[in-house]
């Protein structure tokens, strides 16, 4: 049985992102008391048993139709009712009626265009994280559609391969819509990825991981900031295991939570080798034995289940617990293996090629803060909340800029996300990146007390865009502001 001594003893200094034990001790150090269940009162539903149903893979959108220049979708955003809890019907906001969203897989140069309807009784706005898009389809918090409306997106897909997401941005209401149900993955891909042996088909798999908080009937509660989101579910399934065959897999995980960090590890300690993270591929594969996603963050993992004897079953564990025990999410979910197979898949020595950075043209520093210690705190950035007719950034189109973000609180972890562009880490805490941020990124931690240094290009679009903390909760808060490219 996984304790919780066991989970906060393990080293999350080696957790792939280049973060220490004492940078997630505030993290870590939330009183028993409040984060157990067992404290929560009756309305809170009992933790589901662990492994007892099949992880669901999720289902590929398909389009509409295509033409010879773009591929188009439809989907309806609408409430439904479906089991997510054994036997118990729960209330949710659904693209299409999936929970979590359909897979968009996309192609590099080949357009996606999705008319998107509001069957919901509640503002919406659509935001494909991680792409560069214009202004106009971007999602931005303000740029909502109404209830009963529609509207059409556009995505150019003009970027390399990425493993992005979707979900909803409406200011004040992007927290909770995104906690119902409004989040999905989209897949990018491109022939610099096609030409790489790595895993692919029914090897190559979406692992979407989020918590939840249920109340005695099963539905979902919601609370800003709520600690007893102690639930973790996994592709719509509270801890579901999934029948693999002895070869190599991709796993392409995604944490779609609201606020939890995740930190995940085989419970063997086996290795996992980090081919990917935000923006696609890394320039060169990772061995490690865990890593760490915050909210928004995405990490392509290849586990080879070959060095496991059919018949086989192995843990995926979280390693760090902040809300809940540590049975209840200290194990996220386990690998069956079943059979065995043929795999002619492998994992190059190198991915890909990044360019150079070009030379800064600018420099510039971001305070991230929240209120601690209140009942209702509010989020900063460089000490304000965020207005929409204020423009706090102004960039000049071309420009290649350092941004020096910190996070100036003692005990609030946050994370930093920049819409419209795909950023490199330079520096964690004064030293260089750890192998799992060399690559492409768009969301990136910021530990209480850290700075975090990356550079952006903003060569792409013209506009204004948001940049926040992916704490949704946070941002919802108030934690986001704009920039503007001219």
């Amino acid at each position: 049985m996984v304790t919780r001594r066991r989970l906060l003893g393990t080293g999350l200094a080696a957790a792939g992102v280049g973060l220490t034990g004492a940078s997630f001790t505030p993290l870590l150090a939330v009183d028993p008391a409040k984060a157990s269940p067992a404290k929560a009162g009756p309305s809170t539903a009992a933790t589901p048993e662990l492994f007892t149903r099949p992880m669901p893979l999720m289902p590929v959108l398909r389009p509409t139709f295509r033409t010879s220049t773009a591929d188009h979708y439809d989907v309806t955003m609408r409430a439904v009712r479906r089991e997510v809890l054994p036997g118990i019907q729960t209330d949710l906001l659904t693209y299409n009626g999936h929970f979590p969203g359909a897979t968009i897989k996309a192609r590099t140069g080949r357009p996606v265009i999705v008319r998107q309807r509001n069957e919901l009784d509640v503002a919406t706005s659509v935001h494909l994280h991680g792409a560069s898009v214009t202004q106009a389809n971007d999602g931005d918090p303000m740029d909502t559609l109404a209830p009963g409306g529609e509207r059409i997106y556009t995505y150019p897909n003009k970027q390399p391969h990425a493993s992005l997401w979707y979900h909803d941005h409406a200011h004040h209401k992007e927290s909770e819509n995104v906690y119902r149900g409004l989040h999905g993955s989209y897949l990018l891909t491109d022939a610099i990825e096609d030409k790489l042996p790595l895993p692919k088909g029914e090897y190559d798999v979406v692992v979407a991981i989020r918590d939840a908080h249920f109340d005695a009937a099963g539905q979902l509660v919601y609370t800003m900031d709520d600690q007893q989101r102690s639930t973790l579910l996994v592709n719509g399934v509270p801890y579901p295991y999934f029948q693999v065959a002895a070869r190599k897999y991709r796993l392409r995980f995604a944490n779609m939570s609201n606020q939890r960090f995740i930190g995940l590890r085989l419970a063997d300690g086996g290795e996992m080798i980090q081919i990917g993270s935000d923006g696609g591929l890394l320039p060169r594969p990772h061995t490690t034995d865990s890593f760490i996603l915050s909210p928004g963050e995405r990490a392509d993992v290849v586990i080879d289940f070959s060095r496991y004897a059919v018949g086989h079953k192995v843990v995926l564990e979280n390693t760090i617990i902040f809300a809940g025990n540590a049975e209840q999410v200290g194990q996220v979910m386990r690998f069956d293996v079943v059979r065995t197979a043929d795999d002619p898949s492998s994992v190059p020595s190198v991915l890909r090629s990044l360019p150079a950075l070009p030379a800064p043209t600018n420099e510039r520093s971001i305070a991230m803060q929240m209120e601690e210690g209140v009942a209702h705190p509010k989020g900063f950035m460089d000490g304000k909340m965020y207005d929409p007719a204020r423009v706090d950034a102004n960039i000049r189109f071309g420009a290649s800029e350092i941004w020096t973000v910190t996070n100036t609180n003692a005990r609030v972890p946050h994370n930093f996300h920049m819409h419209l562009v795909q950023f490199r880490v330079l520096e964690r805490g004064g030293k260089p990146p750890a192998p799992g941020e060399t690559g492409l990124k768009d969301t990136v931690i910021v530990a209480a007390g850290e700075t975090v240094k990356l550079q952006a290009t903003f060569d792409s679009y013209r506009g204004s865009y948001v940049y926040h903390c992916h704490m949704l909760d946070h941002s919802a808060m108030g934690m986001m502001a704009t920039m503007r490219i001219s």
